[in-house]
């Protein structure tokens, strides 16, 4: 009989920090649910991360938007955290961008995010590729996890991470990351180069995680269409 190769599944869970316990999303929670969230939020607290990092987030309603420079200077495509599915500051509400490659020019190929079965890191479009920060931002927190995973294996959180703080209270965090350009301190620039996309922490394949929030607030992200049209290769794709 012919053997079957599995294909990596190009879906990230993309979690920041850790799993959440099953259940603990609800909005109506049981005690039970209610005791489990408590416990992964103070699992969150002993990982030495920075105050306000992974705090339980506020539901907001109605949901507020910031809108972000782009990540990549290349096409990229971005899965979203439903409100309710992740609950710390950095996670919820966040999303999980991977660069998109596989056309061969205007008028032949398709969009895909990995080349061949996408079983080694190099084969996905985005791996090392240069990631830029957010909006003007004095970076607050950098976190490295030194180990890479393979795709389809989720490593240990936490992730590698960079904290980016904005003058006005609005802070936000890219993890996954690797190779970071700016140590705590730094002050940056929309569209600075400040890490490569990797694959670390609890993910199964090479992405960026994005989260914003303020105080307990998290943000839905938007991207500035207007800087996406002054980068080539995103208003030619």
């Amino acid at each position: 009989m012919r053997k079957t190769r599995k294909t990596v599944v190009a879906i990230c869970t993309a979690l920041l920090l850790a799993p959440l316990p099953e259940g603990a999303s609800r909005v109506q929670a049981s005690p039970a649910e209610k005791s489990a969230l408590d416990a992964y939020h103070r699992q969150l607290r002993a990982l030495d991360l920075p105050p306000g990092l992974g705090e339980p987030a506020m539901r907001p309603d109605p949901i507020r938007e910031v809108t972000l420079a782009p990540l990549f200077d290349e096409p990229f495509a971005c899965t979203e955290h439903p409100l309710g599915q992740l609950t710390g500051t950095g996670d919820a509400l966040g999303t999980d961008c991977m660069i998109v490659g596989g056309a061969t020019d205007e008028t032949h190929g398709y969009n895909k995010l990995y080349r061949g079965l996408g079983e080694k890191n190099e084969d996905w479009y985005g791996w090392h590729k240069a990631v830029h920060a957010p909006f003007d931002s004095v970076v607050t927190f950098v976190h490295v996890n030194p180990v890479t995973n393979l795709p389809g294996s989720m490593g240990k959180p936490p992730a590698s991470a960079i904290l980016f703080q904005r003058a006005d209270g609005m802070n936000v965090i890219y993890a996954h990351i690797a190779e970071f350009r700016v140590r705590p301190g730094d002050h940056v620039k929309a569209g600075d180069v400040v890490a490569l996309d990797s694959d670390n922490g609890f993910a199964r394949n090479p992405h960026v995680h994005v989260g914003a929030y303020k105080g307990t607030e998290p943000f839905q992200i938007r991207w500035d269409l207007k800087a996406m049209g002054a980068v080539p290769a995103l208003s030619a794709n």
